[in-house]
């Protein structure tokens, strides 16, 4: 099912399936991807489920929602939840985003902690373990990027690092390194995850990949592409929100996107068009021609730049942005 597809909701037909002939001992639950920022959860959820449903950049902490992904199989169904890392709460925006954190880690069956063993176990990874020290779920500990640890002698002795960031008191479910970028040694990742799942029937419809609305994912992906043109300047300053989807009156083979790129400051503007226009043409092309594949149609995607004054510290402004 494409994501163009699901835009009139159909109740019945999104329950269909759900339960219907799983084998016995059929698994199902939510996994929460956990992490400090940067450590590879919205690439490991893009792999996991085999199609794009999160962000990714070379930016730290620009997820900014609890994207659930889907991964289906005969005898499990896993809902992935990959969130924002928890940050040193600066702005009204990172508290609520902390706050959403925090939720999702009493709401899912299980949770993986995820840490850049090729960075290092730092101290904002024992500050985030000790957070999860105190909740009662399940959690895995997932080493990634193992592909780009060197000397390869330093991995044991950051394994053994991991393994002790709960604390005394406390061991983790298992420890899995991966690679999510490569995918090294995440068919075992996910082996372990389904046998810490309680016996369920499934949570969604088997075809599904996300529930994250249309108007979401075509806000995030526009969101990645700026961000990946300003690169340093002002990525945590953009916001962007999707006014309308709709069915061209003249094509039905044509979907028109009307979006708005929100800054905190008028002088931010000029960064995010670029000389000439040039950065936010790109910006939406490359957006523009991956939601036609993620939409399954042409797409005819429109960009208005608004000054949101000082957005991320202003409780209005945050609500009207989805926050």
């Amino acid at each position: 099912m494409t994501m163009a597809e699901g835009r009139d909701l159909d109740v019945d037909a999104i329950l269909a399936g759900v339960g219907d002939d799983l084998p016995d001992g059929h698994r199902a639950g939510m996994v929460g991807l956990v992490g400090r920022p940067n450590t590879g959860k919205s690439t490991l959820l893009n792999h996991l489920v085999a199609e794009k449903v999160a962000i990714v950049t070379e930016v730290p902490g620009t997820t900014r929602n609890a994207i659930r992904g889907v991964l289906t199989r005969a005898d499990a169904q896993l809902v992935f939840l990959d969130t924002p890392g928890l940050a040193k709460p600066r702005t009204l925006l990172t508290q609520r985003l902390n706050a959403l954190v925090r939720d999702t880690w009493e709401g899912v069956d299980l949770i993986c902690l995820l840490v850049d063993v090729a960075a290092g176990v730092g101290p904002g990874d024992r500050f985030l373990a000790g957070e999860l020290a105190g909740v009662d779920t399940p959690i895995v500990a997932v080493a990634n990027k193992i592909d780009l640890v060197r000397p390869k002698e330093r991995m044991l002795p950051e394994l053994e690092r991991l393994a002790g960031l709960l604390g005394d008191d406390r061991e983790f479910d298992a420890i899995v390194p991966v690679s999510a970028a490569t995918g090294d040694n995440v068919d075992h990742l996910v082996e372990v995850l389904i046998d810490r799942l309680p016996v369920a029937p499934r949570l969604l419809p088997p075809d599904a990949v996300s529930d994250q609305p249309e108007h979401q994912l075509a806000a995030e992906i526009l969101r990645e592409k700026l961000i990946g043109q300003v690169q340093d300047e002002l990525p945590h300053s953009i916001a962007v929100t999707v006014e309308s989807i709709d069915e061209d009156d003249d094509r039905d083979d044509l979907l028109r996107v009307d979006a708005v790129i929100h800054v905190e400051r008028a002088s931010q503007k000029p960064i995010v068009i670029g000389r000439d226009g040039a950065g936010l043409k790109a910006a939406a092309t490359a957006a523009r021609q991956e939601l036609e594949v993620l939409l399954g149609a042409k797409v005819y995607l429109s960009t208005h730049v608004r000054v949101a004054k000082e957005w991320q510290r202003d409780a209005k402004q945050l609500g009207r942005l989805g926050y």
